[in-house]
């Protein structure tokens, strides 16, 4: 090939190179700082297993940091720190920035819930002298990836007397794990014939809790009563108190290498806590204030469609951005149609083992940075933020000028299938939106993987977004 077509090839076509060949081999330091954020944001997932201990440990963080909690109707100044924790399950933050907000913000938007399985209202039960919790799952799982792994047990127990009970069932070195069984595959024949929707019901998630009874042997329900007295002893509640209580079986793992080359994170909770961590993490190590406010948006409920008071829907990020504008005598809809959001969300990362429902041209590579997204949505874009091109074309820039390396992607084939994001929640307030994230391998299942190199790029990519003059 002559040296002119070499050079025609690099000006005129994309040549889209895998990170590493961009970023380890010619920066000095890279990897070590790659690393290290890594290493803090897997004690983050640790740390985090629920959107309650997420929305705590982000709290604590951002509190490091200087962050103080915002109090209506309190003064705001360029240079302030201010952060609102939505009823412990979503935490909206603030850097005031030297700009008025008539100029609009810098928004980056992840959500910190995850797919699990929530115990019913009426949970215990007892059946072949067994005791049992029955589940609902929550978010889109595939129910065959939740039975026979260790699961823990997180949540509260509201009182009627006013107070909550923090419960920690197999969180805590030592505990105990709880499990769902899984029949045998000698008597498996015909669930074989199923298919994988159907091969386990979800009625039968049902998380086992003990064998041992009590009492006399002529007494009913005994092992059921051992483990009622159990949780009696340890956190003072009575069955009656289940019917108000918010209790979440996630998988008892906690993050690891992955690889060889450790260049992967294995944990349960990267969709979309990965995204999240670097929201956060990018607005707490900003150096200075930056130009226009700097704000965070850490949602829950986006699994469920975002609805619900802490969900992306509720008016909890409407009104702590009127409160803040109102300090600074800004009609809220004035800063909101000068404002951009990056949509913070995870994209399905292309495994060769299921290729095709890929398309190879659109899908997003481990180890090629943060994906955006011009649209999300099922098929026909249904329930899809279809970015602009100026809004694309914004983002670029930033990204370039930042040295973030970045690739564009869908989901899958166009009739594969789809999912969505918090993105046409935000561009619904008339704010110029993109979404964009971490690619994740084995998404939604209790164990995802992704690559150390995306998870650092997608920290710099909101960090550019952060500090934007315009």
């Amino acid at each position: 090939m002559s040296e002119e077509i070499k050079d025609l090839k690099k000006q005129l076509l994309s040549g889209k190179k895998n990170g590493y060949d961009k970023t380890v081999d010619g920066h000095a330091g890279y990897e070590d700082a790659m690393e290290a954020y890594c290493k803090a944001y897997m004690a983050f997932l640790d740390a985090g297993k629920t959107e309650r201990l997420c929305a705590a440990e982000v709290v604590r963080l951002a509190e490091e940091k200087g962050y103080r909690p915002y109090v209506r109707g309190q003064a705001v100044k360029t240079g302030d720190k201010v952060y609102l924790c939505n009823r412990g399950k979503a935490v909206l933050l603030a850097h005031i920035g030297e700009k008025s907000l008539a100029e609009g913000v810098q928004i980056a938007a992840a959500h910190i819930d995850s797919p699990r399985l929530d115990l019913k209202p009426n949970p215990l039960y007892e059946d072949g002298e067994l005791a049992y919790f029955k589940t609902h799952y929550y978010g889109g799982i595939r129910k065959y990836q939740w039975v026979t792994i260790p699961m823990e047990l997180h949540g509260v127990v509201a009182m009627k007397n006013g107070t909550n009970v923090t419960v920690n069932i197999g969180g805590d070195e030592g505990d105990p794990k709880l499990v769902i069984t899984d029949l045998l595959p000698h008597l498996g024949m015909e669930q074989n014939k199923k298919p994988l929707a159907e091969a386990v019901p979800g009625e039968t998630l049902n998380l086992l809790l003990g064998s041992r009874p009590i009492g006399d042997e002529d007494d009913t329900g005994r092992v059921k009563l051992a483990v009622m007295q159990l949780l009696n002893r340890k956190y003072g509640i009575t069955e009656d108190d289940f019917t108000s209580a918010e209790l979440e079986a996630v998988p008892a793992v906690k993050a690891t290498d992955i690889g060889l080359d450790r260049s992967m994170i294995g944990s349960y909770g990267h969709d979309d806590r990965v995204c999240a961590y670097a929201a956060l993490r990018a607005l707490l190590d900003l150096e200075k204030t930056p130009a226009r406010t700097a704000v965070c948006v850490l949602a829950d409920k986006e699994e469920i469609g975002s609805d619900g008071v802490t969900g992306m829907q509720s008016a909890a990020f409407d009104t702590f951005m009127e409160d803040l504008c109102a300090a600074q005598d800004v009609p809220v809809r004035v800063c909101f149609e000068k404002s951009f959001c990056l949509s913070a969300d995870v994209t399905a990362a292309f495994d060769p083992n299921f290729s095709e429902v890929f398309e190879k041209r659109n899908a997003a590579y481990l180890n090629y940075g943060i994906g955006l997204c011009k649209y999300t949505g099922a098929r026909g874009k249904s329930g899809a933020s279809d970015a602009n091109a100026e809004t694309v074309a914004y983002v670029r820039r930033l990204f370039d000028d930042a040295g973030v390396v970045w690739q564009i992607a869908e989901l899958g084939k166009v009739d594969a299938g789809g999912g969505g994001t918090v993105a046409m929640y935000m561009a619904n307030r008339n704010i110029t939106t993109l979404d964009a994230g971490v690619p994740v391998l084995s998404m939604h299942a209790p164990f995802e993987t992704v690559a150390k190199l995306d998870c650092y790029e997608t920290y710099k990519g909101m960090k550019a977004v952060y500090e934007a003059k315009a």
